[in-house]
């Protein structure tokens, strides 16, 4: 099973921040990564209904880590289920559970990747041309290589492997365009 992915707006940190925000089709259901800060919420919307999906039909909005720029547009998706490092939070139901291994859809995963934040999370997702990680590990393509927001910078290197050694074939991180990962180290 192959999920379809679809950058709706591409983040930047430069003077001004906004996060990149991601569409996931998966068997019939949307999720939304990172419904963050941005110019406008005609950024995040415009490009949904150009692919014919209204904010009501979103299931699941997952939170890379609790920073605002990455949450602070959630309440456009009224109907979702939303997932952090450590629960489930629909309506007025908290359902704890570790994030690490937990399979949102058939194709979409969470996995732990401490370091920017000691709750952050990447979320895996399957696609036809390969594993795709939407993840703060690195904030573009350009780094930062040490990140200056980062909590745990160890933890942050760490989880950076971990997440290498899963051979994605591409990384679309927290604030900037999807990149291929074939010239970052690993390790």
């Amino acid at each position: 099973m192959t999920a379809e992915l679809h950058v709706l707006t591409a983040g930047y940190a430069a003077g001004r921040v906004a996060s990149t925000v991601v569409l996931v089709r998966d068997e019939g259901r949307a999720i939304v990564v990172d419904p963050g800060m941005v110019a406008h919420r005609g950024k995040i919307l415009d490009p949904l209904a150009a692919l014919g999906v209204a904010t009501s039909e979103v299931g699941d909005v997952v939170f890379s880590h609790h920073h605002p720029d990455h949450t602070l547009n959630a309440a456009l998706f009224e109907r979702a289920r939303f997932h952090d490092f450590w629960a489930i939070y629909e309506d007025d139901t908290w359902t704890d559970r570790p994030a690490d291994g937990f399979q949102v859809s058939p194709s979409v995963r969470l996995m732990a990747t401490p370091g920017h934040s000691a709750q952050d999370i990447t979320t895996l997702v399957d696609t036809a041309d390969g594993l795709v990680a939407c993840t703060h590990l690195w904030w573009s393509e350009q780094g930062p290589a040490i990140d200056p927001r980062a909590e745990d910078q160890v933890a942050l290197d760490r989880s950076r492997m971990a997440l290498l050694e899963l051979e994605p074939a591409l990384i679309v991180p927290g604030h900037g365009a999807p990149f291929r990962p074939g010239a970052l180290e690993r390790g």
